[in-house]
């Protein structure tokens, strides 16, 4: 356990950053115009949840490092750092360009025409960032799989402090408005990654070193990666789907939609480095020298514990500031009542999501990748149904929410009952299920 707390502390604050960079904008923006504060809603689907797509190089670095680091093969390391670092560069150079091109269709594709022309300023500024996001995510990866989450908290944390003095300057006192949100976080993205990749290079490896990937390996990532990648796109595609019911509703209620959301994000994210624990520690448990089956299941049940623990203080906690303290966030009394209708499914979905990410990360670490990516297109199908009914059924906001709490809790259950079966990875001795893309990782 101490172990645990010893590795989440730090990691807890490096996973906030990121969500706390648009929850800065979000309050920034929000004391100033409604209209820029419901365009941060369908602009930051494009820029931080489309982000979300590409977490198979941060998984896919994390489960390698760590692999090699427990057959004690520096070179190895390095080799593959260096492979996923160009993977990363040229996933962002591709999404730069995607966002210069297309990023205005599809923010044409919101139902509230009014609020389009903001999103997309926001929109084409982020996106300038993409590749310097993607390769910082894969050098923080690497610090993490190596069980360091003190350097890259370091640099997220300059990297917020950045981004908050940005938006004080920029929005409140030059008057930039979403433009100016926009800047500041880009930069503070640009300087994040940096300081990531400079962490990485204190620990003995070069952090700057590229090497294209041969076919054979290659084909090894994307044999882990596109289970990841279709778990993280069901994911995205449900929050999308959230926030595109949501812009029918009114300006208003997208504001309210997006504070919540932008709340919630930044708790939920707590619940990370229970998952990004498991993805570093049960390798060596699962598939080691020293297999040892007893002790990865009473390291997932430490998770499980402090993962229900967590999620029912910062359940309460989240709950409370919008409940008691919206002006934060907006002085719109229109937009308040609309945030106070979704509080108890807001608190339901919350409170079950860290115990749920600590079971979804042992499901990675021990390459259960098939069945955690189709569950979790499951939950999508039957929770995007939900949403939709519940939609047009005139439930409005709420609505929404409860079908938030229906994907959340269904997402729990079929984890735990894939760890919990006498043939799931935590109890099974036969390995050759996995021994391929052991072999392979």
């Amino acid at each position: 356990m101490k172990e645990i707390v010893m590795f989440t502390g730090p990691a807890a604050g490096l996973w906030i950053c990121g969500p706390l960079m648009s929850l800065i904008d979000t309050a920034v923006i929000g004391q100033g115009s409604s209209v820029e504060l419901a365009a941060l809603g369908p602009a930051t689907v494009v820029c931080d949840y489309l982000s979300y797509t590409f977490m198979f190089l941060s998984v896919a670095t994390s489960n390698l490092v760590a692999t090699s680091l427990a057959r004690g093969d520096k070179d190895e390391v390095q080799h593959q750092i260096s492979i996923l670092l160009f993977i990363g560069l040229a996933c962002g150079v591709v999404m730069m360009a995607f966002t210069r091109l297309f990023g205005s269709g599809v923010l044409a594709g919101a139902k509230n025409a009014e609020i389009v022309p903001a999103a997309n300023t926001y929109v084409q500024i982020r996106g300038l960032a993409w590749p310097a996001v993607l390769i910082g995510w894969v050098a923080q990866s690497a610090s993490l799989g190596m069980k360091d989450s003190w350097g890259p908290l370091k640099a997220l944390a300059v990297a917020s402090a950045i981004n908050g003095a940005g938006d004080l300057v920029l929005c409140t006192f030059l008057g930039y408005g979403i433009a100016g949100a926009a800047w500041a976080t880009m930069v503070s993205q640009v300087v994040a990654a940096y300081m990531m990749m400079d962490a990485l290079n204190k620990k003995g490896y070069n952090a700057f070193s590229l090497c294209v990937p041969s076919p054979s390996e290659l084909f090894t990532i994307i044999g882990l990666a596109a289970p990841v990648f279709m778990t993280m796109m069901s994911k995205v595609l449900f929050y999308s789907l959230l926030v595109y019911f949501a812009t029918s509703m009114g300006t208003s209620v997208i504001a309210a939609h997006q504070v919540m959301l932008q709340t919630y994000n930044i708790c939920t994210i707590l619940g990370e480095p229970l998952s990004q624990t498991a993805q570093s520690f049960m390798p060596e448990l699962l598939f080691g020298i020293n297999r040892n089956l007893p002790k990865a299941r009473m390291l997932l049940k430490s998770l499980v514990i402090i993962g229900a623990t967590l999620g029912i203080v910062v359940g309460t906690i989240g709950t409370a500031i919008p409940w008691l303290f919206p002006t934060i966030f907006t002085h719109d009394k229109v937009v308040t009542l609309e945030m106070h209708k979704v509080i108890i499914p807001y608190f339901l979905a919350l409170s079950i999501t860290p115990s749920t990410l600590s079971l979804e990360g042992t499901l990675l670490a021990g390459r259960d990748l098939r069945y955690i990516s189709l569950s979790t297109a499951g939950c999508l199908a039957v929770a995007g149904l939900l949403l939709m009914l519940l939609s047009n059924g005139g439930f409005g906001l709420r609505g929404c929410w409860f079908a938030l709490v229906g994907f959340q809790w269904a997402r729990f259950s079929l984890a735990l009952v894939r760890l919990l079966s006498r043939d799931g990875v935590l109890y099974s001795e036969d390995t050759s299920r996995y021994a391929e893309k052991v072999k392979a990782a």
